[in-house]
């Protein structure tokens, strides 16, 4: 630990450890070990029955057993450095011990009049430690290889780029248009709000399909302003869902076969993830860890590569989640720091201008919001923020002030502790392994964007201080120092640098600033309003010229397979990317910024140069219109890439046939016209949407699109105007036909379960209603179990037009 270091435990990044000599080692583990004294705190706070304190007798973090503190690797040889000596640390304001706090559960002390209840738990303040006795033993947050003088002298270099918006590009090779810099700096954020985005988009449709919102199964439910297209494109853009992948698998994997081996999950401070490995930062030693996982340069680190995990089985489907409070904050020598805000043992405070430290705040809690390595979970945020509960609604629960959060949490406080007594657990975290798994551990993540008074602040410390067992983490906003019960305190500067002086931490934030805030959560809220405008059920981006004068030049069958017709193979060793590029841009007919197609071909990264290079070539592919000479592959009016109109799909012709006969408002064809247009239609549906092409690894950026769910709906909603159409007509068998059809695109909707049986009712053939009635009772229960009743609509539509089916289900 650096000789100007001290405040409660702090974090260490791995590979930090500075080569000492034997001398100064001896004098840094003696500088640990004094004692701090105080009345009911011999031996340290007992924060809630767990210890967070490492031992005091152990070597320093990073020390081999002879003593010595391991070399650097890559890094300055600092042996010649100042020795961590108490006589020569700089003065500051003595740092408070895990928040300054005598935190001890269940005994007595001092009392305010009529003071506030703390959950319960008697929360005395204890005696300033005397700064001269040294800090309480913990790790230093750095980043690999960090030399923390040349860092003090130049923070900059260090801690690495800020995020900022785009350059301009230079004329020739324009990027599109700019994108949210913070959004695109920022992939495990992004990733989560893309995943949220997705639900909620996927959400929608299925209120549409149930008519509680006045769209159209057609509807792609994309921004419809610039700056919402902006920013989801830079959502696309930044998202690193691997990295998410990587990180969620990683730790429940650590979780199962820590449960398995009937070990305990070790307490965790922090965790750096880089591109290829992942350190977690452990409070305190806690032996071998399970393979794949290793001991990193201490016993105060576990290690993994992620070419280790890939080499494993799976996760079990059970694993829990261990460490869901780790959130961004920013990036080191580009490698991320995530801190577990539900370990902190105290306060955890943001310090700069108000706007910056909201834009430190809004990140954190978005990205708790939708992290993908979390199950459940409870986000407050308290007077600021509001609008981020449409992220996550089951999630996200926001306060108006503190004084309310002072009365849940203080209550809250109480009831974990007492459950915790109940199962014999010293934390909630112990209890996420081994038998008491059945219990509710999941965390409550406090995050207040309002200053606190002086009494709330007191109040708040005397709870953060007992939090880190019971699962509760807090971060706070402050325009003062010194919070009581603080924990780790940041600052923000107006150039994007999160730093804690105590700790020598230099990064680049990651930060949500309030005008890019309030464009992602417009997108979320615009999805579940209810347009009332006439023209509420929007048209596709794109609608095929249906005439003779439209035909194509190009023209993909995407839905069944992919195939082309009208284009040259390309070479074998490029056909593979062309081909995916080409449906990228099919199915994203409003254009596709160079960085989202980038981000789709190559998901981890790509030079602008060889982007570039190959939308040269990809339009050299596609080649010129016939009639026109005009390229089929051009920048839009806003620099996004566009196709041609006469490159189309059948997906194009599929969405402008359902448009033209279902979606379109007016009075539409002639009963004949609509009925053949319906038919060609649902002729079109062939098989699961590029069928064959997804086993290859590819197309996984179509996880990020809504398609999958609206073919589905978009096929039933076809078939069902086509079998009502027909059977209008007296047309019972090309009814039952086309609902028998659509049913191999959308085999779950129970829409189509009850027009198959009015269809076959229609046929006026015993035979067909009896069928209809075994096959949908037989494929109800492969789809959600024998156990499972069928939806009460379909058991009442067959009691009304079979009611003897029971019987005739039990006897075939």
């Amino acid at each position: 630990m650096p000789a100007d270091a001290d405040g409660g435990d702090l974090v260490e990044l791995p590979h930090d450890e500075a080569e000492l000599t034997p001398a100064e080692a001896e004098e840094i583990s003696e500088y640990g070990n004094i004692p701090i004294t105080g009345p009911g705190h011999d031996a340290g706070p007992d924060h809630g029955g767990m210890d967070i304190t490492p031992d005091t007798a152990a070597p320093p973090p990073g020390a081999t057993p002879d003593g010595d503190a391991g070399a650097l690797p890559g890094g300055e040889d600092r042996r010649d450095g100042p020795a961590a000596d108490p006589e020569h640390a700089p003065d500051a304001a003595p740092a408070p011990d895990h928040g300054g706090m005598d935190v001890t559960p269940g005994t007595s002390g001092p009392a305010r009049d009529a003071g506030p209840d703390h959950g319960g738990m008697d929360v005395t303040p204890a005696p300033v430690p005397d700064p001269r006795s040294g800090p309480t033993p913990g790790a230093v947050i750095a980043a690999p290889g960090h030399d923390r003088a040349a860092a003090d002298a130049d923070p900059a270099r260090h801690a690495g780029p800020v995020p900022t918006a785009p350059a301009t590009p230079a004329p020739g090779t324009d990027d599109g248009p700019g994108l949210p810099g913070a959004l695109v700096a920022a992939p495990l954020l992004a990733a989560g709000l893309l995943g949220a985005l997705g639900r909620t988009r996927r959400n929608a449709l299925w209120q549409t399909a149930a008519g509680a919102l006045r769209r159209g199964a057609g509807d792609d439910l994309e921004p419809r302003d610039g700056a919402g297209r902006d920013a989801r494109d830079a959502l696309l853009a930044g998202a690193d869902p691997s990295a998410v992948a990587f990180l969620d698998r990683a730790l429940r994997r650590l979780s199962a076969d820590l449960d398995t081996a009937g070990r305990s999950l070790p307490v965790v401070y922090a965790a750096w993830l880089g591109e290829e490995e992942l350190h977690l930062q452990l409070a305190e030693p806690a032996g071998i860890p399970p393979a794949p996982w290793q001991l990193g340069q201490s016993d105060s680190y576990w290690t993994l590569e992620r070419y280790r995990l890939d080499a494993v089985r799976d996760v079990p489907a059970d694993a829990e989640a261990p460490y869901p409070g780790l959130v961004s904050l920013g990036t080191r020598d580009d490698i991320r720091l995530l801190l577990n805000l539900e370990a902190v043992p105290g306060l955890v405070s943001v310090l700069g201008a108000p706007a910056d430290r909201e834009a430190v705040l809004s990140s954190i809690a978005a990205e708790l919001a939708t992290s993908g390595w979390a199950d459940r979970m409870t986000v407050s945020l308290v007077g600021f923020a509001a609008d981020l509960t449409a992220l996550a609604p089951t999630r996200v629960r926001h306060l108006e002030d503190i004084a309310g959060l002072l009365e849940v949490m203080e209550t809250e406080t109480r009831l974990r502790h007492g459950n915790l007594q109940h199962t014999g657990q010293d934390s909630v975290l112990r209890g996420r392994t081994g038998p008491a798994r059945g219990h509710q551990w999941a965390p409550h993540l406090v995050v207040v964007g309002v200053t606190p008074s002086a009494e709330e602040a007191d109040r708040l410390g005397a709870l953060a201080s007992v939090s880190a067992p019971l699962g509760i983490g807090y971060l706070v906003t402050s325009d003062r120092p010194d919070l009581p019960g603080l924990a780790w305190e940041f600052r923000i500067s107006a150039d994007g640098r999160l730093t804690e002086p105590d700790m020598g931490l230099q990064l680049a934030a990651q930060l949500l600033p309030d005008h890019e805030r309030a464009t992602v959560v417009r997108m979320f809220a615009a999805l579940g309003e209810q347009d009332t405008s006439e023209d509420a059920v929007a048209a596709p981006p794109f609608l095929v010229d249906l005439g003779a004068g439209g035909k194509p030049e190009v023209y993909a069958e995407i839905m069944g397979g992919y195939t082309l017709t009208g284009l040259a193979d390309p070479d074998p060793e490029r056909a593979p990317l062309l081909r995916e590029a080409l449906a990228v841009l099919l199915l994203r007919r409003s254009g596709v910024h160079r960085r989202v197609l980038a981000a789709a071909l190559w998901p981890r990264g790509v030079t602008d140069e060889v982007r570039d290079a190959f939308v040269v070539r990809l339009g050299e592919w596609l080649g010129i219109e016939n009639a026109t000479g005009r390229p089929r592959l051009s920048a839009g009016a806003d620099g996004r890439l566009v196709l041609s109109e006469r490159v189309v799909s059948d997906w194009d012709v599929l969405r402008t046939l359902h448009h033209g006969a279902v979606a379109a408002p007016g009075p539409g064809p002639h009963p004949a016209d609509r009925r053949r247009r319906l038919t060609d239609a649902l002729s079109l549906a062939r098989g699961p949407l590029l069928d064959g092409q997804r086993e290859s690894g590819r197309f996984e950026w179509l996880r990020h699109e809504v398609i999958d769910a609206q073919y589905p709906l978009l096929v039933a909603e076809v078939a069902l105007a086509l079998s009502g159409a027909h059977r209008e007509a007296g047309e019972g068998e090309p009814a039952y036909l086309a609902v028998r059809t659509a049913l191999g695109a959308a085999p779950a909707d129970e829409r189509l379960w009850n027009e198959l049986l009015r269809a076959a009712h229609a046929t006026g053939r015993s035979e067909w209603l009896t069928g209809a009635a075994q096959w949908l009772t037989a494929h109800h229960g492969q789809l959600f179990g024998v156990d499972r009743p069928l939806p009460a609509e379909t058991e009442a539509l067959l009691d009304e037009l079979l009611p003897t089916w029971r019987q005739v289900v039990a006897a075939g």
